[in-house]
């Protein structure tokens, strides 16, 4: 007999290669916002592997989301995507994170918002690769910045005293 987990959907590591079947289904099922999807999963991993420190990512699916987890190094936030309604799709941050207001102060006119959740995009527009590239990396390595943040601020605490 099998024994269960809490998230039986979960795929083996991706660096761009083959999928769960589970999470091949999500997107196959996915309406007008599915070839955007799947360039948005793209730069996901491109940018995973262009980032210092974030290391191979795995992809699963969780909340029913493909989502991008940094399970080698843990330098990260997982990054989720999905379609959200019409012609809308978005990519998901962890909403206990400043991610989304960082990225608010960043890019305030370049997207809509969904509160500290989510960017929201349309599928009429082209997507500003390079941008969302900048907040894929800052979400793939926000646990290893604060880590860092805290290294420094712990050294400089030492020399002052």
């Amino acid at each position: 007999m099998a024994a269960t987990s809490k998230n039986p959907i979960k795929s083996r590591a991706a660096g761009g290669g083959s999928r769960d079947a589970a999470v091949e289904a999500v997107f196959k099922a996915y309406p007008p916002a599915k070839a955007k999807l799947l360039a948005l999963r793209r730069l996901i991993f491109d940018t995973a592997k262009a980032t210092r420190g974030v290391g191979r990512i795995e992809e699963a699916l969780k909340w029913g989301q493909p989502s991008y987890l940094t399970t080698e190094t843990k330098s990260g936030s997982t990054v989720r995507i999905d379609h959200v309604a019409g012609k809308q799709y978005a990519l998901y941050f962890h909403c206990q994170t400043d991610l989304v207001a960082t990225f608010r102060e960043l890019y305030a006119d370049k997207w809509s918002y969904g509160g500290n959740r989510c960017i929201l995009l349309s599928t009429d527009d082209k997507f500003d690769e390079a941008a969302l590239r900048h907040c894929i990396a800052l979400a793939l390595t926000y646990h290893l910045n604060k880590r860092n943040a805290r290294a420094v601020a712990s050294r400089s605490g030492r020399s002052s005293a």
